[in-house]
């Protein structure tokens, strides 16, 4: 039987068929200044080669921070706080009637008139745990985890577009280009998985985000840390499975010569995209086994698939829920569900029940899994949308526009004050009034609990040093237990 020869003597032989003296004077720096510069830059070639076994090692925070993961739950398309967490007597009282007319100074829309009447609440709120918390009815599921939530009435926003409103809450920008908040924690932290991606996206709704891809890119940081879409089926990735004709062997040893030339380069160049790209090569050789085996759902309890809503091979918002539960187990630093079904122009009483019969269940699951699990102290779960839905009606007596003003989102586990309504909106649910957050703050206040102070987590780019709350965000230390 003849011996196989690897792809990597073949590279090897090649290349020493082609080196001539020519070639050595040529592209080999032999004079003392080349000899000199070799030596300067052998450090940092050295450190690009060492960080292609693992860009993203495990690193500690600066500081001891309560959480070290995080599951966010974004609701693109804004759910209207009116309807599930911010109730509003006054709002119902005067439902029908025009707005004052100070509450309106200076107020731009997106699509309706200033002047539309006021709209009251489609739903009842009750008090719910022992906190008392006052939540929707339209959220059962959720009311039964009320004293481990932490709802935030006063959050505000400077957009009022879909796409430039979720890609600032999701980068601190509504330009594109920045890196997401999910980037910046697993360029802060590393990933405690050598088998899975430190970053994981799945959208589960009618359609993806507005904003697209932008919401989990790493934007100038290495590509190494830019989420990863996974599909809810058996096929998470695309191209995961080996083309026919090439079996085990073959792979690995094209993967060993191409990491041999890429290190080779990298050691050269010194560039950390060719450091991502091993990286990822090597990352997909191990996901041929462990993405299968984490997207087998059937692997769980009957109790815990119930208590999801989850079944085994389809896709659904409660299959991302337990996936992500599954991820975080796994070592994986943040995981993010998109489900964008959340504009209600129209339609608000029908669209709210059905969005929340498909994502109330799961999200109330999910706390009471990590909490059993023991894994609620430390992961921080988010929900919210971009923006909230003005008090003003639209589509007839049945919706309602975008508004950035005052909005509502809750937070669980991760060092969080539980049980508590943080902030207040006006008697209309306008603006904030009360205690007031904004993105950045909130962003400041989720990096802190994560163990960073939000002004020194910076990268630097094109000769100034970036950071994902720009130069505003103030910690919301009243948020924090």
């Amino acid at each position: 039987m003849p011996t196989r020869i690897s792809h990597l003597e073949h590279a090897r032989e090649a290349l020493r068929q082609n080196i001539t003296r020519r070639w050595f004077f040529k592209e080999c720096g032999v004079g003392l200044g080349t000899i000199a510069l070799h030596s300067l830059l052998q450090d940092t070639a050295t450190a690009a080669s060492s960080s292609v076994a693992n860009p993203l090692e495990p690193c500690p925070a600066p500081f001891l921070g309560k959480a070290k993961r995080v599951i966010y739950l974004f609701m693109a398309g804004a759910p209207s706080h009116l309807e599930l967490f911010d109730y509003k007597p006054q709002l119902a009282k005067f439902n029908g009637t025009v707005p004052p007319a100070e509450l309106l100074k200076g107020y731009r829309a997106a699509f309706i008139n200033p002047n539309a009447t006021l709209l009251g609440p489609k739903f009842k709120f009750s008090r719910h745990g022992q906190s008392g918390l006052e939540l929707s009815e339209v959220i059962p599921h959720l009311a039964e985890v009320a004293d481990d939530l932490t709802v935030i009435r006063s959050m505000a926003t400077d957009a009022f577009n879909h796409a430039p409103a979720q890609i600032f809450m999701n980068t601190g920008s509504q330009q594109f280009g920045r890196p997401s908040f999910g980037s910046w924690v697993t360029y802060g932290l590393g990933s405690e998985s050598m088998d899975l991606p430190a970053y994981v996206v799945f959208s589960t709704g009618g359609k993806g985000p507005s904003g697209g891809a932008s919401n989990w890119g790493s934007g100038f940081l290495p590509t190494v840390h830019n989420g990863v879409l996974f599909r809810n089926g058996p096929e998470p990735v695309l191209y995961l499975n080996n083309p026919a004709g090439v079996d085990a062997v073959l792979q690995r040893d094209t993967l060993d010569t191409v990491r041999s030339l890429n290190e080779r380069h990298l050691g050269v160049v010194g560039d950390p995209e060719i450091g991502t790209r091993i990286a990822s090569y090597e990352m997909a050789y191990r996901m041929q086994s462990s993405a299968p085996d984490l997207m087998d759902l059937s692997r769980e309890s009957r109790e815990t698939l119930e208590l999801y809503g989850a079944e085994p091979g389809k896709t659904s918002f409660a299959n991302a829920c337990l996936l992500a539960r599954r991820l975080v187990e796994r070592g994986t630093r943040f995981v993010q569900i998109f489900h964008e079904s959340w504009d209600h122009h129209g339609g608000l009483t029908g669209g709210l029940k059905a969005e929340c019969g498909k994502t109330d269940r799961a999200s109330a699951a999910l706390i009471k899994d990590l909490k059993q699990r023991g894994l609620l102290d430390d992961t921080i779960v988010i929900w919210g949308g971009e923006f909230g839905r003005t008090p003003m009606v639209q589509g007839g007596d049945d919706g309602r526009d975008h508004h950035p003003n005052a909005f509502s989102m809750w937070v669980a586990g991760g060092g969080f004050k539980p049980g508590i309504a943080f902030g207040e909106s006006d008697d209309f649910g306008f603006n904030a009034v009360k205690d007031r957050v904004h993105v950045h703050d909130l962003h400041a206040t989720l990096l802190h609990q994560l163990g960073f102070n939000h002004e020194k987590l910076t990268y630097r780019f094109q000769g100034r040093d970036f950071r994902l709350t720009d130069v505003f965000g103030e910690v919301v230390s009243g948020l924090l237990a």
